[in-house]
């Protein structure tokens, strides 16, 4: 099947990496194996649709193999239309970070196996159907990141590293017991970690109950579950740039799409139950995240915190649990990537160019690199939600699930969202207005350039999908919409 060349080809790039002499090819090939990536997973998209005709939401394209016949651990693979939406968000923005990258000197090789082995661990999370080897893919994609961030970050690079790790392995390990105690506790004796067969039984009450918690905060803390969201701003903040675009790009994405297509899938009694106190929290991150934003001072500090809060919409969708809300909760996932991506890949642009990431050291960029403030300034546009843009199609069909729900308090917690777009309107158009606009400095000898070809390329990637979220998001739909409807009714059967 097609779906194996997800895991195939960033294996066989590692593999050349690793057996070439002459450094002066690791670029090339890294960008040519990520090229290829997003090849098989248009081939991976065209051939799901020849067999679901958009109306099929169960998992497609499907291969299983016995890996652990003891435990009854399986190679179990295959894609539905939210996989394939995230198997695309993951090669778009690896081909941003290897282009954004292309200047990296030091350790030039490690840098690029590490980033294709990232690649690597999240085309595996998206495809897995096995929970063994959902788990394993998932924590191939956090070791990565600490190597990431401890050699080639910057700041307090050290600490920001180990947190993170720290921190991840932590959820990794909750997640772990959850997945282990329902293992143990299917019904009928039966063991196994097929997701598809563990929904269609009916798990005890107490179990369910019992499960969620450790499943949820796991996933949780990848998608900056407040309070459990430290990690993200210092994470964020010391990790080269192609690291800061994986982390809020995809790596967060982890979790969103583990919450809905693991927890809430599986355990759907506890995810009815647990649901006021999801929506409690997702609220109190996206108002936290808002307001913690508006007073960062660095840029990378800047996006980190209101990645806190744009996260929260994807739990806000999440835990209400209507099919717009759920569907809102991908397309947020989704435009988050995208821009968040371009948002750090431009902030290291700049960066690179003017040696400061603090707001108030630097005004009228814009005279100097049109091109580079012109990405800036769109990826702050989706960030506040321009119409047009994607964050605006992800972050209204939230908001407009959410008030399908007719309980008063689930509507204060979207009016509580909806009122942090306008803080987020506050701080997007001062830092554009400080950084970009106003009067040039003299930079003398040092005066900073635009955009090279790579770092054009990069950012133009990552808009065009901007723009095809928000101005034709029925592409998505499409796809998205079979699957939640098939995740839904599964938790309301």
């Amino acid at each position: 099947m097609i779906v194996n060349f997800l895991l195939i080809v960033p294996l066989l790039t590692i593999l050349v990496l690793l057996l070439i002499q002459n450094t002066q090819y690791t670029k090339p090939i890294a960008l040519a194996g990520s090229v290829i990536q997003l090849m098989v997973v248009i081939g991976v998209l065209l051939q799901y649709l020849a067999v679901s005709s958009f109306n099929n939401g169960a998992m497609l394209l499907q291969t299983d193999v016995v890996w652990f016949s003891p435990l009854h651990i399986h190679y179990h693979v295959g894609v539905d239309g939210i996989s394939i939406v995230m198997l695309l968000l993951t090669a778009l923005i690896v081909i941003a970070a290897i282009l954004v990258s292309w200047k990296e000197a030091l350790l030039q090789k490690e840098f690029f196996i590490l980033l294709t082995l990232l690649a690597f661990g999240a085309y595996g999370f998206f495809i897995a159907i096995d929970l063994f080897l959902m788990f394993f893919f998932l924590e191939i994609a956090v070791v990565p990141k600490f190597l990431l961030i401890l050699i080639w970050g910057s700041g307090k690079k050290a600490y920001s590293a180990t947190k993170l790790v720290l921190m991840l392995i932590g959820a990794s390990a909750l997640l772990f017991m959850g997945i282990a105690c329902l293992y143990y506790n299917e019904p009928d004796g039966l063991q196994t970690f097929n997701m598809l067969q563990i929904a269609q039984m009916q798990l005890p009450y107490a179990v369910q109950i019992t499960l969620f918690p450790f499943m949820f905060i796991g996933f949780g803390v990848f998608t900056a579950l407040f309070p459990f969201h430290t990690w993200v701003p210092d994470g964020h903040s010391a990790a080269p740039t192609a690291g800061s675009m994986f982390l809020a790009g995809i790596s967060m994405k982890l979790g969103g799409y583990g919450l809905l297509r693991l927890v809430m899938f599986l355990v759907p009694a506890a995810a009815q139950f647990y649901a006021p106190y999801i929506i409690l929290l997702a609220a109190i991150g996206i108002l936290y995240g808002a307001f913690a934003t508006m007073v960062q001072k660095d840029l990378k500090y800047m996006n980190a915190y209101s990645s806190i809060s744009h996260c929260g919409f994807v739990l806000l969708g999440i835990g209400m649990l209507t099919p717009v809300a759920l569907t809102g909760a991908v397309l947020q996932m989704v435009s988050h990537g995208l821009m968040t991506a371009l948002f750090f890949a431009a902030i290291g642009m700049i960066y690179s160019r003017t040696h400061t990431r603090i707001i108030k050291e630097m005004s009228g960029l814009l005279v100097y690199m049109p091109f580079i403030g012109g990405l800036f300034i769109l990826a702050g546009l989706a960030s506040l939600g321009l119409p047009g843009l994607s964050g605006f199609t992800a972050e209204m069909t939230v908001l407009v699930g959410s008030w399908q729900q007719p309980v008063t308090a689930y509507r204060v917690a979207t009016i509580v969202a909806a009122a942090s777009i306008v803080i987020t309107a506050v701080y997007v158009l001062r830092a554009i207005g400080t950084v970009l606009m106003g009067k040039s400095k003299e930079y003398h000898d040092d005066t900073p350039t635009d955009a090279r070809w790579y770092e054009k390329w990069a950012g133009s990637i990552l808009f065009i999908g901007i723009l095809v979220v928000g101005i034709t998001p029925f592409l998505l739909l499409k796809l998205i919409t079979p699957a939640i409807l098939y995740i839904q009714q599964t938790i309301f059967k």
